[in-house]
């Protein structure tokens, strides 16, 4: 399959109506300043934007490459700072510029291996040393329909098992929680828990969120002392 990193014609469309769940864990940024500048990169219609925004914190902004649901979003919160994003993963945002970025059931979105690794990538670059990444994704579910399509669009396609295409239209992937950690492996993970989350199209299921943090630049080894002759 092609295009495994770019859907938008699906998020303008049938997915620009979705409710989306995952539940924000607001301790494990209780250490963050209020003024600390947070992007919601994948905001969809900024629902975690505006939690995070009535928590208290004053430079939360989301961006999203589907107009659809940025409008949306802008249409129910005029008062948020939702932009579309142009060229995902493309961030137009300074290299460690920011405190905390936030994937909220992004990489299920994102089914190809080479375009997740670039998504993180591009998150970690906008990070500022010491900086957050929280992740929260879907892990792989268990049941007898979730392994047969599973099964069923590798065999087809040839994608990582735990890729699948929705009733609707939609291409998805669900994750095995050492794949989610691999993709973090350039951090530094703080903490990791399991939820239980309703899934867009009303199933409930199992996910994972991740907290790791952006490494401090390395320091220089210090000058060799002099030593007088």
């Amino acid at each position: 399959m092609k295009n495994l990193d770019s859907q938008v014609a699906y998020w303008n469309g049938v997915g620009a109506t979705k409710t989306f769940t995952h539940p924000v864990e607001h301790g494990w940024l209780a250490e963050m300043d209020r003024d600390a500048r947070i992007l919601d990169y994948g905001c969809g219609y900024g629902r975690v934007t505006a939690e995070l925004t009535d928590h208290g914190f004053s430079e939360v902004s989301g961006v999203d490459p589907s107009p659809g649901l940025i409008e949306r979003g802008r249409r129910a919160r005029p008062d948020l700072r939702l932009d579309v994003l142009q060229s995902p993963p493309t961030l137009p945002h300074a290299s460690a510029s920011l405190d905390v970025v936030l994937l909220f059931a992004v990489l299920t979105c994102v089914p190809d291996d080479t375009a997740q690794r670039a998504l993180v990538a591009e998150a970690v670059r906008v990070l500022a040393p010491g900086g957050l990444l929280y992740v929260s994704d879907m892990l792989l579910q268990d049941d007898e329909r979730n392994r047969e399509r599973y099964a069923a669009h590798t065999r087809r396609f040839g994608t990582p098992y735990g890729v699948f295409a929705t009733d609707d239209g939609a291409v998805c992937r669900h994750h095995g929680s050492a794949e989610l950690r691999a993709l973090l492996a350039d951090l530094d993970l703080v903490a990791e828990r399991r939820i239980d989350v309703v899934t867009m199209n009303g199933h409930r299921s199992q996910g994972m969120q991740l907290l790791a943090r952006k490494r401090l630049r390395p320091t220089a080894p210090p000058s060799p002392a002099t030593v007088p002759p």
